[in-house]
């Protein structure tokens, strides 16, 4: 499984499961009595990177700074993306990801970030009037900003410092805006 998610999450709808079986060394007829198509195969890749996302997440519940836990998770799905960015776009494009595991698995992880988010806010480290929607909106945005572009670790680290202020708990009178 770990060759199909390394295959499918650098060649997205370009790989094949030609290239998957050929790196697994076994046959393309063995990759196929596992998973019937090319579908279930990259949604059992999608599940497993979403559940492995959740089982991070989850081993910082009880991290004993909270803040950090929560902007370091942040960063490393903002980092983690494009290969989940892939698998997700081949996924689609072969005909799957209409419900089923992967979206169970992907509620699954937004659940976990939401755990993160609210240890941070009680620790103090992130505003309390923000909520796990708008906060979850950033993190696909830049995630979907950062992926396709290639960014640099650099430009990446950059543009989210400029989110993480923006979810830093207001010092002053409250901010003017929508």
């Amino acid at each position: 499984m770990s060759v199909a998610e390394e295959v499918f999450g650098k060649g997205g709808q370009l790989a094949s499961t030609e290239e998957v079986a050929r790196l697994a060394n076994v046959g393309i007829a063995t990759v196929f009595r596992h998973f019937p198509t090319k579908a279930a195969l990259l949604e059992a890749v999608l599940v497993q990177r979403f559940d492995r996302l959740r089982e991070q997440a989850e081993s910082l519940f009880h991290a004993a700074a909270p803040g950090a836990a929560f902007f370091g998770f942040f960063s490393h799905l903002v980092a983690d993306a494009p290969g989940k960015i892939a698998i997700g776009e081949a996924l689609y494009e072969a005909g799957g990801g209409n419900g089923g595991d992967a979206v169970r698995a992907s509620d699954g992880l937004r659940r976990a970030v939401g755990v993160l988010l609210q240890h941070a806010q009680r620790d103090g480290a992130v505003r309390d009037d923000v909520e796990l929607p708008e906060v979850y909106a950033l993190l696909v945005a830049t995630s979907r900003a950062s992926a396709p572009a290639h960014l640099d670790e650099e430009v990446r680290d950059r543009m989210l410092a400029i989110v993480f202020d923006g979810l830093a708990p207001l010092r002053n009178a409250r901010r003017q805006g929508p």
